[in-house]
Formats: structure tokens, C-alpha cells, sequence
């Protein structure tokens, strides 16, 4: 009798440690539970900065911040420059570099670089881009400079060190021509790329109406001719910028005066020869019109383009085969004056910079159709460039 009674004993025991901890692992469970839900999600969002052009109320380079929704906030004022038209960052994002597009008496524009210190820039150092009004700037991988000087018609070539400062002048590329249009009646060089292996370098001239092809030297830091030299484009088409398509195949130059985009394809000696244009503006239009800027998604399946005049965003999808486009559609950028746009890092959103009516505005993309929706817009003082960080 006393054994069965020490069994019963001994098994109620038993039950009463399963429950306990079964109970104790249930406690456990729902508090790691309202301890993840307690924990405050954070919005994805993307800072960005924009250049501006200093005559009316800008004081010179700002910051902005999208949100995952679409709705951008203004950071506040990162620097005081003069005329800050185009920005671009470092290699390793440490330093973001400005031209400061202006003509002195007797000297030239001048490139900027600033280290960025939180939501400010703090200015490093600054020195001369060689020419003037420099209205484009680009960086590559070894630290390489290319300064675009509008008005004098070359492109100064400068170093940026690992402490973020620019040396002086090494080189520079003075362009010499004309077009036929009264815009092009000298050279105006509008932009200068690093083409994909860094070294290669693509400089459009708007007025002459060509891309002038160079080659970086290293060890001499100077800018030798390619061969050949130059890709003349369509009299009067007046290039300005130009996308690289991911494959590494195609690239897209967009044309300032006959609101064109110009396909160059990679033939079998690695050399870019021209192929067709493709309109930015919609049949049967008339009115004024330029085009500025040029972008293409991510996953190469469209190349958007603006305009001013029409003041709309072109958005092409690319033939995956022979990269030619197919206008699909032109959406209003709510301004006057689309300058420079910019997509999001995560190819979500469209910004644009509308220099006349001083906002900039976002639209959300459709990644599968490549078509834009409205989703907020912003005051902006003279907005010309926007570059994400």
C-alpha cells in the first residue's frame, strides 16, 4: 500500500513539473512575441542632394530625404556654394564633389569637394576646372576627375586624394568646331563620362554636335585621343548626356535640340558606332521644346528622358534584342523646366528637378511596366541636380 501510495506520489510530481514547464516555456513564447512586436519598424528612406543654381533665393547645395511611401522631406541647407549645377560622390561615398558654374573675370569655374559630416558638407577643398562655366563633373575608381566647362568649350582633368582634396589642373581637352545651328556656332562641352572600364572617356559637345573619345593615362595623368576620336551625331542634334545600359552593350545619348535619343552599339572591335534616333515628344507636337537628362532602369528594360517645353518625362522600353526603343508613354513632371532626374536606389521612384517653378517632384514606377505615378512634390530652390546618396 505504501509503495502504490509513493508511486502516485511520485507521478504527480511528475505531471506537476511538465505543467510548470510547459507553462513556463508558454511565458517565455509570448514574451519573446510582444517583445518583436514592440520593436519599432523603420522606414526605408533615401536622402538625397541637390544642386542648384544661386541667383534667386538658393544659397547652394541642399538636402532632401524620400520616403518609402513617396513623400519627400526637406532636410535643410548641407552647404553655401555658388551655382552648385551638378553634384556627384566619390567612389567610396566619403566626399561628394560640386562644379561651381561660373565665369570670373579673368579666370575660371571651379570643381568643390566636401566631406559629409551628417546632414551637412563641410567644404575641403576647391580648385580651378579649367575653363569656363563648368556645368558637369564625374569621378571614377582611381580618383580621376572630369570637369565639363560649357562656355570655353574643353574638359579639365583633376585628381581627388584619399583625404578628399583635388589637386590642380593636370590636363585639359580643348574641343574646336561647329555645328549648324545658332546654338552650335562654337564648342560647348555639356558632360563627361568614364565609360564602363574607367578609363575610356566619352566627352559630348554640344556644339560641335559630337562625342569626342579619349583615353585616361595613368602614369602621364593626361587625356590621349581614342582612335577614332569622335562620333559626329545627326547635324543639329545638339547631345548633352548620355545612360549606359547594364549590358554593357548600348548606350543611349539624349539630344538637347532635336529632342532626339541616339542609340551607340558595341560593334566586334569594341568600338561604339551610331544607330538610330528616337523622338522624345509625342507625334504632331510643335511647341518649343529641349531635352536635359537621361536615365535607364536598372534592370535595362527602360530608358526615360526629359523634356522642357513639353515638360514631361519620355519613357521608352528597349528592345531586348537590337536595344532600339519604342516610346510607351510621356508623363507631365507637374513643372517647368525638367532638368536633371534622378531614379531612386531601388529603382522604385523617379525624382525631378523642375528649375523654372522651383520643385521637385516624385513619382512612384512600375517596375513591370515602366510607367510613372504621381506621389508628391516639394518646393526647391532653382533645383538642377539631384543625386541620391
Amino acid at each position: 500500500m505504501q509503495h502504490s501510495m509513493n508511486s502516485l506520489s511520485s507521478i504527480y510530481k511528475t505531471n506537476i513539473l511538465k505543467q510548470s514547464s510547459l507553462l513556463l516555456f508558454i511565458i517565455v513564447l509570448i514574451s519573446c512575441q510582444n517583445k518583436k512586436e514592440n520593436i519599432p519598424t523603420m522606414d526605408k528612406t533615401y536622402p538625397f542632394y541637390v544642386g542648384t543654381y544661386t541667383k534667386g533665393d538658393s544659397q547652394g547645395i541642399y538636402k532632401y530625404t524620400l520616403q518609402e511611401d513617396g513623400i519627400i522631406k526637406k532636410t535643410g541647407l548641407a552647404a553655401k556654394a555658388k551655382n552648385p549645377s551638378f553634384l556627384t560622390f566619390s567612389n567610396d561615398k566619403k566626399y561628394l564633389l560640386s562644379v561651381s558654374e561660373t565665369n570670373p573675370k579673368g579666370g575660371t569655374g571651379s570643381v568643390e569637394s566636401f566631406i559629409i559630416n551628417g546632414d551637412s558638407l563641410s567644404l575641403i577643398s576647391r580648385s580651378s576646372s579649367g575653363g569656363a562655366h563648368p556645368c558637369f563633373v564625374a569621378v571614377n575608381k582611381l580618383g580621376f576627375v572630369l570637369a565639363a566647362n560649357y562656355s570655353s568649350g574643353n574638359v579639365g582633368l583633376l585628381k581627388l586624394n584619399k583625404n578628399g582634396e583635388l589637386s590642380d589642373i593636370l590636363d585639359i581637352q580643348q574641343h574646336t568646331g561647329k555645328g549648324t545651328t545658332d546654338r552650335q556656332k562654337l564648342p560647348h562641352a555639356h558632360s563627361a563620362w568614364f565609360d564602363f572600364d574607367n578609363l575610356n572617356i566619352i566627352s559630348i559637345d554640344l556644339g560641335t554636335n559630337e562625342l569626342w573619345l579619349s583615353k585616361l593615362d595613368v602614369e602621364q595623368q593626361k587625356l590621349i585621343p581614342s582612335n577614332p576620336n569622335k562620333i559626329t551625331m545627326s547635324p543639329g542634334a545638339g547631345p548633352r548626356h548620355l545612360t549606359f545600359h547594364p549590358n554593357k552593350k548600348w548606350i543611349y545619348v539624349v539630344n538637347e535640340l532635336d529632342c532626339t535619343v541616339t542609340l551607340l552599339q558595341k560593334n566586334d572591335t569594341d568600338k561604339f558606332d551610331k544607330g538610330a534616333s528616337f523622338s522624345t515628344l509625342p507625334e504632331g507636337y510643335t511647341e518649343p521644346n529641349t531635352c536635359a537628362d537621361i536615365h535607364v532602369s536598372a534592370d535595362g528594360r527602360f530608358v526615360y528622358a526629359s523634356n522642357r517645353g513639353h515638360n514631361s518625362i519620355a519613357i521608352f522600353e528597349v528592345n531586348n534584342n537590337n536595344g532600339s526603343l519604342k516610346i510607351i508613354a510621356h508623363e507631365s513632371t507637374k513643372g517647368d523646366g525638367p532638368r536633371n532626374f534622378s531614379l531612386s536606389p531601388n529603382d522604385d521612384f523617379l525624382l525631378v528637378a523642375n528649375q523654372l517653378t522651383n520643385n521637385i517632384v516624385a513619382f512612384k514606377r512600375d517596375k513591370k511596366t515602366g510607367l510613372l505615378d504621381f506621389t508628391h512634390q516639394i518646393e526647391a530652390p532653382t533645383p538642377v541636380c539631384i543625386l541620391f546618396n
